[in-house]
C-alpha cells in the first residue's frame, strides 16, 4: 500500500514537472512584441552593466597601470564581461534553465569566434593610431549587437535546444 502511494506521488511529481517545462518552452517561443521588447531592455541593462565591468577593468589595465598591451588588456576585460552577462542573461533576461552547459559552450562557441576577430581587429585599429579605448568601445558595440542575436535565437531557443537534447538521447 505505502509503495503504491509513493509510486502514485513520484508520478504526479513527473506530472507536474513536464506542465512546469511546458508552460516554461510555450512562453519562451510564443512572446509578444511587448514581452521581446522587454527581453531586449533586459538584455541592454545586463549588457549595459558588463560593459562597465569591461571598461573600468580594461582601464585598469591599460591606461591606470600602463600596460599597454592593448590585446592582453582587452581579452581579460572581456572575460569578465562575459561571465557576468552570460550569468544574468541566462537566470533574468532569457529565464533559461534548460542545458546549462550546452548554453555554456554554444557561448564559449561565440566567443571562439568573436574574440580572435576583436582582438585582431582592434589590435590592428589600436596599431594605425586609434584610441584604445576608442577601439574597445567599438568592439563592444560589435559584441552587444552579434551576441544579443546569437543567444536568442541560438544559445536560449528553447525549441532548437529541445530539439538538441531530444537528439543526444
Amino acid at each position: 500500500m505505502w509503495g503504491k502511494m509513493e509510486q502514485d506521488k513520484e508520478n504526479i511529481n513527473i506530472d507536474i514537472k513536464k506542465n512546469e517545462d511546458k508552460h516554461v518552452n510555450e512562453s519562451n517561443t510564443h512572446l509578444s512584441k511587448k514581452e521581446q521588447f522587454i527581453q531586449f531592455v533586459k538584455f541592454l541593462g545586463f549588457s549595459l552593466s558588463a560593459g562597465v565591468i569591461q571598461l573600468l577593468s580594461f582601464e585598469l589595465l591599460y591606461n591606470w597601470i600602463g600596460w599597454k598591451v592593448w590585446w592582453a588588456s582587452y581579452l581579460i576585460s572581456i572575460l569578465l564581461s562575459v561571465i557576468w552577462n552570460f550569468t544574468f542573461n541566462r537566470k533574468f533576461t532569457f529565464k533559461s534553465a534548460n542545458n546549462v552547459p550546452i548554453a555554456m559552450l554554444l557561448v564559449l562557441f561565440y566567443y571562439c569566434v568573436f574574440t580572435p576577430i576583436s582582438l585582431f581587429g582592434g589590435n590592428a585599429l589600436e596599431g594605425i593610431g586609434w584610441n584604445g579605448t576608442l577601439v574597445t568601445f567599438l568592439m563592444m558595440v560589435i559584441n552587444f549587437l552579434t551576441e544579443f542575436l546569437w543567444d536568442k535565437f541560438i544559445v536560449f531557443n528553447d525549441n532548437l535546444m529541445n530539439r538538441v537534447l531530444k537528439k543526444n538521447k
